[in-house]
């Protein structure tokens, strides 16, 4: 990590600084007003383990202020975080998956609704996050002046080895040079057809799907509501999509369990890959997983009240993100289910965050 920080007069190591915060948020520190108070009640021997050092000139620590950790937040280099915290978290998952079912990564992209630059600007964030550990692999700032669709790329590229993995997004990134781009780093897609794509989804649609078995039907209840599923699936070898190798349609059956009202959808999507690569049942539950991603943010706003935060000092509010993304993946790393939970027992001993860190 670069330290931004003029190096005269500089009193607290970079490393030092950022584990610190790492740990403090790992405790359950929603802001850095919080951060600043775990630091101050912070007994000595964790302090030693963390490398804080007493003041040469004065009988006791001296440990960073609140204003301190503020500073160095604000003018931190967002993509070095990002890029070490997901090399972090992208060293420490399984080395081998569940099953024979394929690994995935879904992007998606979330805003820091209560974070604003000064010119107005929201701040949004494009993440890579693996189906199967949920852990954030790598993690983008969407410029003023672009958009995800001009970001997927450049994300991706953070990750070290894409080859074999499954790419899940969103209609939006249903782009022919996304799927080109992923095709030349040997991994695959599966990308929904929807408006942004209409002379590939009308071909989607004209495929013969009465006369295509049913390959799949799943019923699943929650929020109220009960979902059936069926999937459909065509090899195919002319679709107007680069390296397009099956067709899939997706019914869905909604049903209100308060109001009895009855909804019904069809999903139309694409993949790269072929049926030996992948069954309809893998097909379906890579379309669903990738709604995992949603889970992230919902923890990210109820647990961290990510949204509610009003920290908006230049790069602020896109480190405490980060470490968001940090203590979300340390604690599932750790076999956690209960993410708050886990938090209220890390505040409760203030070694707890250093052993899930490793730093003990």
């Amino acid at each position: 990590m670069p330290d931004p920080r003029d190096p005269h007069g500089v009193r607290h190591a970079l490393a030092v600084v950022l584990a610190l915060t790492s740990c403090a948020v790992l405790a359950g520190a929603t802001s850095l007003l919080a951060v600043g108070e775990w630091i101050s009640d912070a007994p000595t021997h964790v302090l030693e383990q963390l490398g804080v050092r007493p003041d040469p000139l004065l009988p006791r620590r001296l440990l960073p202020a609140e204003t301190t950790v503020r500073r160095l937040l604000a003018r931190i280099d967002g993509d070095a975080l990002d890029g070490a915290v997901g090399r972090w978290l992208a060293d420490r998952r399984p080395t081998t998956g569940t099953g024979a079912d394929p690994r995935a990564l879904a992007v998606d992209g979330k805003s820091l609704r209560g974070a604003a630059k000064a010119t107005g600007r929201k701040i949004h964030l494009l993440a890579a996050l693996e189906h199967i550990t949920g852990l954030v692999l790598a993690q983008l700032d969407v410029g003023e002046k672009t958009n995800e669709i001009t970001c997927f790329q450049p994300l991706l590229d953070t990750v070290a080895d894409l080859a074999g993995l499954v790419v899940t997004s969103d209609a939006m990134h249903t782009q022919r040079e996304h799927a080109e781009y992923l095709l030349d780093r040997n991994a695959h897609y599966i990308v929904i057809a929807k408006g942004n794509q209409k002379n590939l989804r009308r071909q989607l649609r004209s495929l013969p799907w009465k006369d295509i078995p049913l390959l799949g039907r799943t019923r699943d209840t929650g929020h109220g509501r009960s979902e059936i599923r069926r999937i459909k699936v065509a090899t195919v070898n002319n679709l107007l999509f680069p390296g397009a190798r099956q067709a899939i349609q997706i019914k869905r059956r909604r049903t209100d369990r308060k109001s009895g009202k009855t909804t019904i959808k069809t999903v139309y999507a694409v993949t790269s890959l072929a049926v030996e690569q992948a069954t309809a049942a893998q097909l379906a539950k890579l379309v669903r997983d990738h709604w995992h991603v949603e889970a992230l943010h919902h923890v990210r706003d109820t647990t961290f009240a990510e949204d509610a935060s009003q920290l908006r000092t230049g790069n602020a509010p896109r480190a405490m993100a980060t470490w968001h993304n940090l203590a979300i993946g340390a604690l599932k790393l750790a076999g956690v289910t209960n993410i708050a939970a886990a938090l209220r027992r890390n505040a409760r001993d203030h070694t707890r965050p250093l052993a899930l860190l490793g730093l003990t």
